[in-house]
């Protein structure tokens, strides 16, 4: 009998935020998907550069702006140790505010929080794909 391991093809997703609900609402919006694991959530910049460190999650969904240390600083930390993560800058500033992509070294794309959670999902995966789903040592 052949056995084939499904673990390397499962995106591996962390998801920051300081808005408990905002953390709860994504994690049951990729826990219904086919093929995305939520490996953890963290509160803060911080707390995410640490958790990066244990759980090597493939993409990053990472507010910009929070308490003890914002998604620009910790983008910069975790691209410094993981730099394969994939980084997705999840935020709800305003359009004209929000910097682009291009001005924004450490993030891979940059997504406003009112869009679809279905082109959220998609935008996910395709940073996974970048992402090569295992290039990271584990």
């Amino acid at each position: 009998m052949l056995m084939i391991s499904c673990e390397s093809s499962t995106l591996r997703v962390l998801v920051v935020d300081d808005h408990e609900l905002t953390r709860l609402t994504l994690q049951l919006a990729f826990a219904g998907q086919e093929n995305i694991q939520v490996v953890g959530s963290a509160s803060n910049g911080q707390e995410a550069v640490e958790m990066v460190k244990s759980c090597h999650p493939d993409v990053i969904v990472l507010d910009l702006q929070m308490p003890v240390m914002d998604g620009w600083i910790a983008s910069g930390e975790i691209k410094a140790i993981s730099p394969h993560t994939q980084i997705l800058a999840y935020s709800s500033v305003e359009e004209a505010f929000l910097p682009d992509k291009k001005t924004m070294p450490n993030f891979d794309e940059v997504c406003k929080k009112d869009v679809p959670t279905s082109e959220l999902i998609a935008l996910v995966r395709q940073l996974g794909q970048s992402a090569g789903n295992g290039s990271i040592s584990k």
